[in-house]
């Protein structure tokens, strides 16, 4: 579990690592924190890692269990909300949602797992990837275009 002020340098290391791995996997090169026009009229957002081409997107979250193993609903709404943004981003753009991977003694699935299960519907479109610490990828859900 990290603390409040480690959050943001462990997400940029996930981000950064994430970003390392899909280069390897697709042989392309990957911007970090690149605003794309979404939305009509459009406005820009950030996403966490571009293709130069654009027609890769992919967003990163570093999240976990609570410390008692409860569900990190604010965290899950993030997740949600990440998805709601690649909605909107041209229909020939690959999407991919990577995230940290994440157990709590005790339980049967990983976040991610947990994640594709109670609001997998609103993946249309998107691949859901689970990232262990070591770089292992794992795809918990493929996009279904």
């Amino acid at each position: 579990m990290n603390t409040n002020d480690q959050n943001p340098r462990v997400g940029k290391e996930f981000q950064k690592m994430v970003c390392g791995l899909i280069e390897k996997e697709t042989g392309s090169h990957f911007e970090m924190e690149v605003a794309l026009p979404i939305g009509n009229p459009p406005k820009l957002h950030k996403f966490d890692c571009v293709s130069l081409d654009k027609k890769t997107v992919v967003e990163c979250k570093c999240y976990t269990w609570t410390d008692t193993g409860n569900v990190p609903s604010a965290k899950l709404m993030g997740l949600n909300e990440a998805v709601f943004y690649m909605s909107y981003l041209e229909p020939d753009v690959q999407r991919i949602l990577a995230v940290k991977k994440a157990v709590y003694p005790g339980k049967k699935e990983t976040l991610a797992e947990y994640y594709n299960r109670i609001d997998g519907h609103l993946l249309e479109g998107i691949t859901l990837l689970e990232i262990d610490e070591s770089g292992q990828i794992r795809i918990i859900k493929k996009a279904n275009k």
